[in-house]
């Protein structure tokens, strides 16, 4: 490992940066490092910016695959190499604004009723009832069930941050009868190796095979759960700043995004054109008489 990467890991560390931030970051460092065949510490802004170029004209990346390798570079010229230019001078690719594609509650059912594994049903259905990121139901433990307050603790989620979310009786029912099946220890779905949590790759596979064998239109990924569960909640009238706490949402913005998507708030309002006065239609035009 070279001094340069064992700084910058050593900096993510002093932040406490996610491990998944974590290795991203180093990977794309590495891959722009490569692609002068120079090491960063001579690179600069012109070439972050033919960089950039490249990943956008060449490899045609996605704007959010191109964020995360700015994202790297902001970090390690900024805070490990601490060069005296702006980050400012590495601009950050703009998103596209796409609401997410929801699914009805019918849908839901559907799709967990088309699981056919039972602790993949079980943590799939965590993620709808709970409202639950991939990566939190992967982790839940045992002991994270509090049956007495019916809660669920998110043990460091998103941001290193826990959170408590409700837990559903219908829900707790299907994790008695889970526990009483499998016996989980210390986590609650456990991997292939008993002292690791199931993996989200493991959890996409069956998300897409549930999904195939469903037959539903829509895409559905592990995530397609969680926003369900917050867009059924504001259908159902609960508050956006709920929705957002139990979410585990840093801005309220972030969550206001559901607003556009809740069809019984949105679509249902009644539209102007239906209080207008109603407008007789014209009388037809008479047909001239044919000529021969």
């Amino acid at each position: 490992m070279t001094p340069l990467r064992q700084r910058m890991l050593e900096d993510m560390a002093i932040r406490n940066l996610a491990e998944n931030t974590r290795a991203a970051y180093v990977q794309q460092v590495v891959a722009f490092a490569r692609y002068f065949h120079r090491p960063p510490e001579v690179l600069g802004p012109e070439e972050i910016r033919a960089y950039q170029v490249y990943l956008t004209e060449t490899r045609m990346l996605a704007p959010s695959s191109v964020s995360v390798a700015t994202g790297a570079l902001r970090f390690l010229y900024k805070v490990t190499l601490k060069r005296p230019w702006s980050v400012d001078e590495i601009p950050m690719p703009k998103r596209p604004f796409r609401l997410p594609v929801i699914l009805s509650r019918e849908e839901v059912m559907h799709f967990l009723d088309s699981v056919g594994n039972f602790k993949h049903r079980a943590i799939l259905m965590s993620a709808y009832a709970a409202g639950l990121r991939v990566s939190e139901a992967t982790h839940l433990k045992v002991i994270d069930i509090d049956s007495q307050r019916m809660m669920l603790r998110v043990d460091q989620g998103k941001g290193r941050k826990d959170r408590y979310v409700m837990l559903s009786p219908r829900l707790l029912d299907t994790l008695r009868e889970y526990w009483k099946a499998a016996r989980p220890t210390h986590w609650l779905f456990p991997g292939d190796l008993p002292d690791q949590p199931i993996t989200r790759d493991a959890v996409g596979q069956a998300c897409q095979k549930a999904h195939r064998a469903s037959g539903i239109a829509k895409p559905i990924t592990p995530h397609s759960l969680r926003h369900a569960f917050a867009t059924h909640l504001l259908e159902s009238g609960t508050d956006v700043r709920t929705i957002q706490i139990l979410l585990g949402h840093r801005s309220l913005a972030t969550t206001s995004r559901y607003l556009k998507v809740a069809t019984t708030s949105v679509c249902a309002t009644t539209s102007p054109f239906d209080l207008l006065p109603k407008v007789e239609p014209p009388p037809p035009t008479p047909t001239p008489p044919a000529h021969f």
